[in-house]
């Protein structure tokens, strides 16, 4: 009894020391990591833009069984290893049947390599097929098998697999062979992808195509005998035509360049905000508009989805055969043209310098050195602001700029996420260019500033892709909500484009505000608009910046920017997307008419302030200064004296108002204020 219980613990201490060798063994030699897998970019929905081969030019991309057809995956295990769901990496019985096998046939003709063994040896190849390495990979199969669940393995064999030439995997092989991902396939797409990894250079379709067809009906055949394939589906798909190798998906491809550095180390897909059939569409469009302009002219757009600021299509040039094509033209900076008109024009309505109706005189005036003057040299002489800024004048824009302040304009600009690149030159010139282009910013900058106009004038970041819609972004409000409404109402009257006719009270299609550009020379042609829910910037022009003489925004840019808006999903209109209600009301007497005086200034509130509001309902006296008598206007409507002559303000509750001082002469200054509870 005593040798019997002796032998016993020793035995088992022998088997806890194998244990615990081979637990060693594993801590110490763990199976090797996955290989660096394609990046691949897609939309919402899986489609693929662009995927990204890996080192040496490899295609790998990333497989996913609920992306893949699932009588392929039947398939595969019941010809490559019917046991992979109830083995632990090894198959006892395979490896039985091919040692009887091989004596009997007095060499090897079966082998006993599970599904496991073989995604062991794709992560870790070794140059000899011997005892050694099967021993390994045997080893590793098991270490696999402890780490990864089934599904896991077998994604990764069918990430690893090869399938002739530089393709690595069944989803890289789909698109070579078929064009399409493998979610759906035929028999005989199904019996090639099983066949090429047995022998993935003899059987290429592209280059050995008989090899190829006979390889394909050994699997089919194969099929046919284990019932997984009829019989007569088996002999008509045999005589399918071999496929030939077909190009990756190459949409978007500035954007997905760009994307494609934003992937995680472990999640090699981006799944972007892009939308696939927008994206073709808009591409397709570009490409059409770019030809018909002429030689070397490229397009470049972006289309924002204003309530998420999501780009739904970026086209970085009309196409890559032409000049410049490689590069992405909604990165560069180029003169914008009049296209930051809106925004000098709502500072001045923030500032109680002017409104829509405000008279100003467009005549030839001289800032300095500097001297504008209109596009086509002919001057309106009095016009009111909403029609210098519908039809572009200059020297109003200008004037109204040099009240507002060109390096306030500009660094309001750089906080809102534009960089204008400006020339380190005197204020009184390059800065009051700034109205007519005179500063280099890109398609990606307009369309960011012009989605805030539609957002109330909050400018916030774009967003590229999926995971980033919903995050609260930092953003900077460039405009009052008032401020950039009347900018809207005015954009939406501009002279609509030839061939369209103007948005009626009637019309079920919301109106576009928009606005046009032309750089000096006729470099860059500009176009932008909101509406239907979107933004959408055209640019069009040479990527080295040659004139086109005579090619305006008007002409080359405003037609693309209303065909792209003929792509958008209709969205039911808004009461102020067709009226421009805004327009009508009665413009205060002291801004009927735009003048240049000193301007006043509010000593209470001050801007940005945030006042308490007074628990026994007290008002508020508004205190400021100027070169004559103050008027106060709150939200627009006038604030009444008391006896003593003073202005009493009593607000109507919590929330935010502007407050504005105008003096005698018409100049006036804004204070925005919050009114909170003593709570907060």
């Amino acid at each position: 009894m005593h040798r019997v219980l002796t032998a016993w613990v020793c035995s088992g201490g022998i088997a806890l020391a194998a244990i615990l060798g081979v637990l060693a063994l594993d801590r110490i030699f763990p199976p090797p990591a996955l290989a660096e897998r394609s990046v691949v970019v897609t939309d919402a929905r899986g489609q693929i833009f662009r995927a990204f081969p890996v080192e040496d030019g490899r295609w790998r991309l990333a497989a996913h069984l609920q992306e893949i057809d699932p009588a392929f995956i039947d398939a595969l295990i019941a010809i490559e290893d019917e046991r992979f769901h109830t083995h632990r990496g090894i198959d006892p019985r395979a490896v039985l049947r091919a040692a009887f096998n091989a004596v009997r046939a007095g060499e090897i003709v079966s082998g006993a390599s599970t599904l496991t063994m073989q995604t062991a040896r794709l992560l870790e190849p070794r140059p000899q097929r011997n005892l050694g390495s099967k021993l390994m990979e045997s080893w590793r199969a098991l270490q696999l098998e402890h780490r990864y669940s089934k599904e896991e393995i077998l994604e990764t064999y069918l990430t690893l697999t090869p399938y002739g030439g530089n393709l690595e995997g069944v989803t890289a092989a789909s698109w070579a062979w078929f064009g399409h991902p493998p979610d759906r396939l035929t028999p005989a797409q199904i019996a090639l992808l099983i066949a090429l990894p047995q022998a993935p250079e003899a059987r290429r379709p592209d280059l050995r195509p008989d090899n190829a067809r006979s390889g394909r009906a050994r699997i089919l055949d194969r099929l046919a005998r284990d019932g997984l394939l009829a019989a007569g589906i088996a002999r008509e798909s045999a005589d399918d035509p071999v496929p030939d190798r077909q190009n990756f998906p190459s949409l978007a491809w500035h954007a997905s360049d760009t994307l494609r550095l934003t992937v995680e180390a472990d999640r090699p897909r981006v799944v972007s905000t892009l939308d696939y059939a927008l994206q073709a569409d808009a591409e397709r469009l570009a490409h059409a508009a770019a030809s018909a302009a002429g030689p070397d002219v490229q397009v470049a757009l972006l289309i924002v989805e204003n309530d998420t600021r999501a780009v739904r299509a970026a086209v970085g040039s009309a196409s890559r055969g032409i000049a410049g094509g490689w590069i992405d033209l909604t990165d560069r900076p180029r003169s914008p043209g009049s296209t930051l008109k809106p925004f000098i024009y709502g500072m001045a309505f923030d500032d109680g310098l002017a409104a829509p109706h405000t008279r100003i005189t467009d005549a030839p005036r001289r800032f300095d050195s500097y001297m504008p003057e209109n596009f086509d040299r002919v001057f309106r002489g009095d016009v009111t602001v909403a029609q210098a800024l519908q039809h572009s004048l200059n020297v109003p824009a200008v004037e109204t700029l040099d009240a507002v302040g060109a390096s306030r304009f500009a660094a309001g600009l750089r906080f809102a996420g534009a960089s204008p690149a400006i020339a380190d030159r005197a204020e009184t010139e390059t800065g009051l260019a700034i109205a007519l282009g005179g500063a280099g910013l890109t398609v990606r900058d307009l369309a960011t500033l012009y989605a805030g106009l539609a957002n109330d004038g909050e400018v916030r970041p774009l967003v590229w892709t999926v995971g980033a819609i919903g995050i609260d972004e930092p953003g900077m409000q460039i405009l009052s909500a008032e401020s950039a409404r009347e900018i809207l109402a005015i954009l939406r009257g501009a002279p609509q484009p030839a061939g369209r006719a103007p948005a009626s009270l009637t019309s079920e299609a919301p109106a576009i505000a928009f606005k046009t550009g032309t750089s000096w020379g006729f470099r860059d042609a500009w176009a932008a608009g909101i509406g239907a829910g979107y933004t959408v910037v055209v640019w069009v022009g040479h990527a080295d910046a040659r004139p086109r003489t005579g090619q305006t925004g008007r002409d080359a840019a405003l037609p693309i920017l209303f065909d792209v808006f003929d792509l958008l999903p209709r969205a039911e209109a808004r009461t102020e997307d067709r009226s421009p209600w805004l327009l009508d009301r009665d413009t205060p007497q002291p801004l009927q008419r735009y003048r240049r005086d000193p301007a006043p200034e509010i000593l209470f509130p001050p801007d940005d302030a945030e006042v308490w509001m007074e628990a026994d309902g007290r008002g508020y006296v508004l205190a400021g200064r100027g070169e004559t008598a103050l008027s106060w206007f709150v939200d627009g409507e006038p604030v009444a004296l008391n006896a003593a002559g003073e202005p009493i303000w009593q607000p109507t509750g919590p929330g935010f108002y502007s407050v504005r001082a105008v003096d005698r002469t018409g100049r006036a200054t804004l204070s925005r204020v919050r009114i909170v509870t003593s709570q907060g």
